[in-house]
């Protein structure tokens, strides 16, 4: 008959609070692209290998798969700036290696970010929808025919343009 393992019988690993959700924010929020990586156009993957502490700080950030271009760097900056919590594992001090991947992808429309979209001058579009249906459609005279021209239903689009350009 084997012997029961208990929970306290195992090492437990440190995990980032809330999660692998959290860590992709946390990376998102703190991750600058560098400047000559964004001007070579240069997207990719860079591989990490952290060292974290017995207190969850992250001691160490070696680079397991490099990209150039100052990702590297960029990548263990944010990775240094991590801290995760360590479960109390029997009283032990305890280091643990774990490795990330840090993406470095660029936006395909860099000037559609700029644009604030609660700035006045900044021209705007709406797009209006209606359609008619019978429901719709108010009690007609005797002398009026109650259907819409086109059938059962007509829909109507229409384009609204705000801003400096619909003057023009």
């Amino acid at each position: 008959m084997k012997k029961e393992r208990h929970d306290k019988d195992f090492i437990h690993r440190p995990t980032f609070p809330g999660g692998q959700k959290a860590m992709k924010e946390f990376v998102g929020k703190h991750l600058q692209y560098p400047t000559a990586a964004r001007e070579a156009g240069v997207t990719g993957t860079v591989r990490l290998k952290i060292t974290i502490s017995h207190k969850g700080v992250v001691t160490e950030a070696k680079v397991v798969m490099s990209l150039g271009f100052g990702c590297d760097e960029e990548a263990a900056r944010v990775a240094m700036l991590m801290r995760f919590n360590v479960p109390p594992n029997r009283k032990m001090r305890i280091v643990f290696h774990h490795h990330i991947n840090i993406h470095f992808l660029q936006a395909t429309e860099p000037a559609a970010q700029a644009e604030d979209p609660l700035d006045p001058q900044a021209p705007a579009e709406v797009q209006y929808y209606y359609t008619l249906t019978a429901a719709a459609v108010p009690a007609a005279k005797p002398s009026e025919s109650t259907k819409p021209a086109t059938g059962s239903g007509a829909s109507y689009a229409y384009t609204l343009s705000l801003g400096p350009e619909a003057d023009e």
